[in-house]
């Protein structure tokens, strides 16, 4: 019996992908986009896009009120304009009159219908939900009230200023949804998803292969006016190994891999971050700042981390252009500053190397002259950072500093990180949104664990007046330089030691194009073309 049912579901996916063929066989190759998920995929609903793998098919599926160009500026999209309060409290969006629902039978005779600020307050609705239970309800934290004033005019009134907060309604959590299918019970809409992207849902065999279609009547144009996308299809496979899913690659049977792992890092990169020459002229490489901010928190409550001369020690005693250049093979950058990334309005590039081993004996010194006990500390990381970890080790231990390496599953170095329970632990921080904001607030004293992100318990009354004032600040140079102000602050006091700014890496087939790299690292494909 075990051997029918095994033979009926290779049978069935066989068939499948037989089907997927036939429909895709009107197309050139070159009108379809291939990649490889190795994560999977658990749902299409933007209601609980939390992570790249779901976010990167519902960037094709769905639209929002605003959208982000890949140099991270807010851009109209389904609200061709918008007015802001002068206090920053009230925000009243104009939506276009030409964006439609992607076609589906419920809509009645005309099969879809047209987009109105009713959805929105629907849509907005529908997340904020108990019943729903989105992981997406903090992006409507500082919201007080929103309501479709008529089908073209949607108002929303913050409880605060936030100034961030055209960037957070750039997130798939604020997607456009219709009432029609999301609340049709013999609908699944994690599976069947229908929304106004570029791209409509075709087909999904889940562990199998995904197919999205192009919108026909999708609203945005070129420049030469020319209706957007530019692709008939993406089609993405779900390998779990990243090794195979590169094999693939270099095989030319998938366009694009995305990142860096440590199964083919060497294969494919020298440690100076170019392609290993047998691929220079084969692939594209595309690089460049990526919002994620590796770094090394220490907990504050802890009497030994709350040294400042331990910290201090810890951060000079580590050579980052080598854990860059050995460890990541160049993708990164290790000249460090504060926690604000490259690529965000705040960041300030260091003007010198922070690798100073003489400094850091010098402090270990003063502290071992009033301690009786050696310097002992245990750091926690996971797995697939272990390489840093015992690298770092063997540095600090010529400084004259005893480390313990804790290997946890990431599951449990989350919660105890977040419990607070550890007295120094490895942590990176990818932006949600790109405002600084987001990076700042691990270190505003309100937003202690297990109340917000302080996972440092970091305290200090001076960063604290500067958070508050940049939260009322409407003006872009006045926040910005308060952001500068505290990150100084935090590069000073040394709450976190920041390893490295992180890089997108992207790697496409030759005849990839219009597929540019951006700090968040969306992927948008309505303007990709293949020839």
């Amino acid at each position: 019996m075990k051997y029918q049912v095994g033979y009926l579901f290779l049978f069935t996916s066989v068939l499948f992908l037989v089907s997927c063929a036939k429909k895709e066989s009107a197309f050139t190759d070159n009108d379809v986009f291939r990649y490889n998920e190795s994560a999977n995929i658990q749902t299409l609903d933007p209601a609980f896009a939390r992570n790249m793998a779901i976010i990167w098919p519902c960037m094709q599926l769905f639209n929002g009120l605003v959208q982000l160009d890949d140099s991270l500026n807010v851009k109209p999209d389904i609200a061709k304009k918008w007015i802001i309060s002068a206090d920053g409290l009230r925000y009243e969006f104009t939506l276009r009159n030409d964006v439609y629902f992607h076609k589906h039978k419920n809509f009645g005779k005309d099969s879809t219908r047209l987009v109105t600020a009713y959805d929105f307050e629907y849509s907005f609705n529908r997340v904020l939900s108990e019943d729903l239970a989105s992981p997406g309800t903090w992006v409507f934290q500082h919201v007080n009230s929103y309501k479709a004033v008529n089908d073209s005019v949607f108002k929303i009134n913050l409880k605060n200023s936030f100034p961030a907060f055209l960037s957070l309604l750039s997130m798939k959590y604020a997607s456009v949804v219709p009432k029609e299918i999301t609340e049709d019970k013999s609908i699944d809409f994690r599976s069947n998803p229908i929304g106004t992207g570029p791209f409509q849902f075709k087909i999904w065999e889940e562990n199998v292969k995904l197919v999205l279609r192009k919108n026909p009547n999708y609203y945005e144009k070129d420049s030469s006016g020319k209706r957007l996308p530019y692709l008939e299809s993406i089609a993405i496979t779900f390998l779990p190994d990243k090794q195979s899913g590169f094999m693939q690659f270099i095989q030319g049977k998938i366009d694009m891999i995305s990142g860096l792992d440590p199964s083919y890092k060497d294969e494919l990169l020298q440690p100076n971050g170019k392609l290993q020459e047998k691929y220079q002229n084969k692939i594209k490489m595309l690089t460049g700042p990526y919002l994620n901010t590796e770094y090394l928190g220490f907990n504050m409550n802890d009497p030994l981390m709350g040294d400042i001369r331990i910290r201090k020690a810890l951060n000079y005693g580590f050579d980052r252009t080598k854990l860059v250049a050995y460890l990541r093979n160049g993708m990164g950058n290790g000249k460090v500053n504060g926690m604000i990334p490259d690529g965000l309005a705040g960041f300030q590039p260091a003007k010198d190397p922070l690798y100073n081993p003489t400094k850091a004996k010098e402090l270990i010194n003063q502290v071992k002259k009033n301690r009786k006990l050696p310097i002992e500390i245990t750091l926690s990381t996971n797995n697939t950072y272990l390489d840093i970890a015992e690298y770092l080790q063997r540095e600090w231990e010529k400084l004259g500093i005893k480390v313990k390496i804790d290997v946890m599953p990431p599951s449990t170095l989350r919660q105890a990180i977040a419990t607070n329970k550890l007295s120094f632990f490895r942590g990176s921080w990818i932006a949600d949104y790109p405002d600084a904001e987001n990076y700042l607030s691990l270190f505003y004293s309100n937003n202690f664990t297990p109340n917000g992100p302080n996972y440092t318990h970091f305290k200090n009354a001076t960063y604290d007046n500067l958070y508050q004032q940049a939260l009322n600040t409407v003006d872009d140079d006045k926040r910005t330089k308060l952001y500068q102000q505290m990150d100084a602050i935090t590069a000073q006091q040394v709450p976190v030691i920041i390893l490295f700014y992180d890089k997108v890496a992207r790697f496409t087939q030759n005849n990839i194009h219009n597929l540019q790299p951006n700090a968040m690292n969306g992927l948008n494909l309505k303007y990709v073309k293949k020839y």
